[in-house]
C-alpha cells in the first residue's frame, strides 16, 4: 500500500471518528434540550394541579357534600364559598375538579356543563392505585389531560376521591412543534458535521503528512549517509585480504581511512539517536546554575589552538557576568556544533568571533565568522535535518547535516531562540538568546 492510500485511509478514519463524536454530541444536546423544555412546559400544569389539590382537600374536609348526583343549578355552589363567608376557592380556572365516592362513581364534576362532561370527562379513567401522582390521560386518543387524584374525608367522615384534571393539548402541541424543530436542526447540523469532520480530518492529517514526509526523508538521508562510510570501510577491509603478507605499515593509509569513516559513522549514529530521543521526548534536560562566560571560555579554549593550526583567528569576548539555569552539557554540545561549523566553513586567514552579552535580561551568545556564508534561499533551511548546501560547493567539507538540527533542538528545549544572518562583508552570524523566564543571578 503506497503512501497516498495509507494517508487517505487514515483521513477517512479520522473523518468517521469526528462524525461519530459530532453526532453523539448533537444527539445528547438535543435530548437534553427536549427533556428540559418538556419538563418546563408541563411544570406549570403540574404546579396548578398540586396547588388546586391542596385547596380542594381543605374545602371538602370542611363540608358535608352530598353523595348523590347534584343538579346543574346547585352543582356550582358545592365548590364555592360558604354563604356570608368572604373565602373564595382560588383554584386555577383551567383545573376541573371531579368528585367521586368510595367506589369511584362521579358525584360532582365542578362547574362544567353536562354536555362537556358527557362528551369528554366521562371517558376519563380513574385509578385508586396512583393517588397523589400526576399522570397523563387521553380521551379517544384525541384530547389529552394531566390528572391527579387524592382521597379525603369530609366533615361527616365519609371517604371521597377528588380528581383534578387539566387539558394539556396546547402544551402537547408545543412540545411536538419543538420536537420537529429539534429534529430539523439535528439533520442540518448532521450535514454540517460531515463538512466539519472533513475539514478537521484535513487539518489533523497535516502534521501526520508532514511527519510522514520527514520520516521518508530521514530514512532516505540515513541510507545515503550510511552507505558511503560503510562502503569505504568494506573496501578497506577487503583490500587487506588481497595482500595478506603485507605489513600494517604498508596498509596504514587504508586502515586510517577506515578508522576515519568509522569515527564519522559513530558520530552520525550518535546524532541520529539524539534526534530520535528528542522526537520521542526521551531526551532529558538536567538544569543547573552555572556561569555563561566560564562555560564559553572552557569550550573555546581548545578551538583557539585548533584555529591557529589552520591559520585562522578565533577571538572570544565575554560580557555576560550572569549565571543561567540550563543543562551545561547540552550547552557545551551546542557551542561545539557552532564552532565545528565555523572552522569547517572558513578558509585560511578567516576570523571567528564568539561573544556573550546580557541584553534585556537575556543571555546572548553569538558565533560569527567570515567564511563562505550561506545563500539567501537556504538561510531558512539550515536547521532542517540532513540539509546541506550545494554538495558540489562543499564536496571537500564533511558533514551529515544534523548538527544544526541538534543545536536548534537544544535551544528550543531551553525555551530560547537561535537565528542566523549574513555577516558583513561575508560569512554568517549565529545568535542564541535564552529568555527572561530562566533564572539569572549575579556571579
Amino acid at each position: 500500500m503506497n503512501e497516498a492510500n495509507i494517508l487517505r485511509k487514515q483521513q477517512l478514519k479520522n473523518m468517521v471518528y469526528n462524525l461519530i463524536a459530532f453526532s453523539l454530541i448533537f444527539i445528547a444536546f438535543g435530548a437534553i434540550i427536549f427533556t428540559q423544555i418538556s419538563v418546563s412546559i408541563y411544570s406549570t400544569l403540574d404546579l396548578e394541579l398540586r396547588n388546586s389539590l391542596k385547596m380542594m382537600e381543605n374545602l371538602i374536609a370542611d363540608r358535608d357534600l352530598n353523595l348523590a348526583k347534584i343538579p346543574d343549578t346547585q352543582r356550582p355552589n358545592q365548590f364555592a364559598a360558604r354563604k356570608n363567608n368572604s373565602e373564595v376557592y382560588p383554584r386555577s380556572p383551567r383545573v376541573i375538579p371531579i368528585l367521586r365516592d368510595a367506589d369511584g362513581n362521579v358525584i360532582n364534576f365542578g362547574s362544567v356543563s353536562n354536555s362537556y362532561y358527557d362528551q369528554y370527562l366521562r371517558y376519563l379513567t380513574f385509578d385508586k392505585e396512583n393517588l397523589n401522582k400526576i399522570v397523563p390521560l387521553s380521551i379517544k386518543n384525541q384530547y389529552h389531560y394531566r390528572s391527579i387524584t387524592s382521597s379525603v374525608k369530609n366533615s361527616t367522615g365519609k371517604v371521597l376521591y377528588v380528581q383534578l384534571v387539566i387539558n394539556s393539548d396546547g402544551e402537547r402541541a408545543l412540545s411536538k412543534h419543538i420536537s420537529a424543530i429539534l429534529i430539523v436542526c439535528l439533520v442540518v447540523f448532521s450535514i454540517l458535521s460531515v463538512l466539519a469532520s472533513y475539514i478537521l480530518s484535513q487539518i489533523t492529517m497535516k502534521p501526520i503528512r508532514r511527519s510522514w514526509r520527514k520520516q521518508v526523508e530521514f530514512v532516505q538521508n540515513v541510507s545515503h549517509e550510511l552507505r558511503t562510510p560503510l562502503t569505504v570501510i568494506q573496501n578497506s577491509l577487503e583490500s587487506l585480504f588481497t595482500t595478506p603478507n603485507e605489513k600494517i605499515i604498508d596498509k596504514s593509509e587504508g586502515i586510517a581511512l577506515a578508522l576515519d569513516e568509522t569515527s564519522r559513522l559513530s558520530k552520525l549514529v550518535t546524532d541520529m539517536l539524539t534526534l530520535a530521543r528528542a522526537d520521542s521526548t526521551m531526551a532529558e534536560i538536567h538544569k543547573d546554575l552555572f556561569s555563561v562566560d566560564n562555560m564559553v571560555k572552557s569550550v573555546c579554549q581548545p578551538y583557539i589552538d585548533l584555529a591557529e593550526v589552520q591559520n585562522k583567528l578565533l577571538e572570544v569576548s565575554l560580557e555576560c557576568p550572569m549565571n543561567i539555569n540550563a543543562d551545561k552539557d547540552r550547552m557545551h554540545e551546542l557551542l561545539v556544533i557552532l564552532l565545528d561549523n565555523a572552522l569547517k566553513y572558513t578558509d585560511e586567514n578567516d576570523q571567528i568571533c564568539v561573544s556573550t552579552a546580557l541584553k534585556d535580561n537575556k543571555a546572548v551568545i553569538t558565533v560569527s565568522d567570515t567564511g563562505i556564508g550561506i545563500s539567501d534561499e537556504n538561510m531558512n533551511k539550515i536547521f532542517n535535518r540532513f540539509f546541506r548546501e550545494d554538495k558540489v560547493r562543499y564536496r571537500e567539507r564533511e558533514g551529515s547535516g544534523l548538527g544544526l538540527s541538534i543545536a536548534y533542538w537544544i535551544v528550543d528545549k531551553h525555551g530560547g531562540t537561535i537565528t542566523v544572518r549574513h555577516n558583513t562583508p561575508k560569512g554568517t552570524i549565529f545568535t542564541i538568546k535564552l529568555p527572561k523566564g530562566h533564572e539569572f543571578n549575579n556571579v
